[in-house]
């Protein structure tokens, strides 16, 4: 894979990851954002109470984030983060199925940290058999029975971290179509996830179920859970990123802005965190 190396690299393009952007460019620094073109904001039919932008779809205003980003010099990739790393203490790495992209500063700008996938036990059995990142848990899944929940780039990744850990891994796609292909794929709806202190089975709305160790969830792309998990940075009881006043998190360099931190989640709230961590990575970049 080719390396590309950049000042600070962002995941997310909503409001907080743009605006980050915006700021840390103006102030002159090499600035990357990768995102996969899917917000909270392409929920929202109508917006009227962000500042001067009128009536505005939440889809438009996401478009013109985007384009805003470009012409300041903005590089901006949509794709999906299949996994990120700290090399060292000055550099993160951050893959994507196409190529890796390492940078000085990190930030997570992804949006709030939602279980993508309704299905009941997954919420029950955090911790206690559902992860969301297989580097960081897999090594306790040695020699067992483990399930991939999934059908993208992701969870291909997930899969492909498991495999060689776990005695057998299942790659359950949901009833969806898998964009890839690999050995024991169940395509069959899931009703449940069971177990008693910890899972033990995954139930199907056929009827049919399979043993499992533990299940992986990897739906759509990498989210803040899955990203804060693979780097240590330390979550609250809701799932949100903890954050400094800079907005900074526990790990050095790596920094959190928006709907994936502790707060209201708003437009107002979102921007305001992307230019106080913006501001500090011009400071701190440019001192150093």
């Amino acid at each position: 894979m080719e390396n590309n190396n950049y000042d600070v690299t962002i995941i997310g393009g909503g409001p907080a990851g743009i605006s980050t952007a915006l700021y840390a460019a103006r102030g002159g620094l090499n600035v990357l954002v990768i995102h996969n073109g899917v917000s909270a904001l392409h929920r929202a039919e109508k917006i009227q109470n962000y500042y001067g932008t009128g009536e505005i779809s939440g889809a438009a205003l996401y478009t013109q984030g985007i384009a805003q980003a470009k012409s300041v010099g903005v590089s901006v990739i949509e794709g999906q983060v299949t996994f990120v790393r700290q090399d060292d203490e000055n550099k993160f790495t951050v893959v994507t199925p196409e190529c890796e992209y390492v940078c000085s500063r990190l930030v997570i700008a992804t949006g709030a940290a939602r279980t993508s996938l309704n299905v009941q036990g997954i919420k029950e059995f955090e911790g206690k058999g559902v992860s969301y990142c297989a580097v960081c848990d897999g090594f306790f899944y040695r020699k067992k029975t483990v399930a991939v929940i999934g059908e993208g780039e992701y969870a291909l990744h997930e899969y492909n971290a498991l495999k060689n850990i776990a005695e057998k891994v299942y790659l359950l796609t949901d009833g969806k179509a898998p964009s890839f292909t690999v050995d024991n794929t169940v395509s069959t709806k899931i009703k449940r996830i069971s177990g008693e202190q910890r899972v033990n089975a995954v139930e199907f709305a056929d009827g049919t179920s399979i043993s499992v160790a533990g299940v992986f969830v990897a739906v759509g792309s990498m989210g803040s859970t899955a990203i804060a998990k693979s780097v240590g940075v330390f979550t609250d009881g809701n799932g949100a990123i903890v954050t400094d006043e800079h907005g900074m998190t526990n790990v050095t360099g790596l920094y959190a802005v928006g709907d994936c931190t502790a707060g209201i989640k708003q437009i107002g709230k979102a921007v305001a965190d992307g230019i106080k961590v913006g501001l500090e990575l011009v400071k701190i970049i440019r001192n150093k």
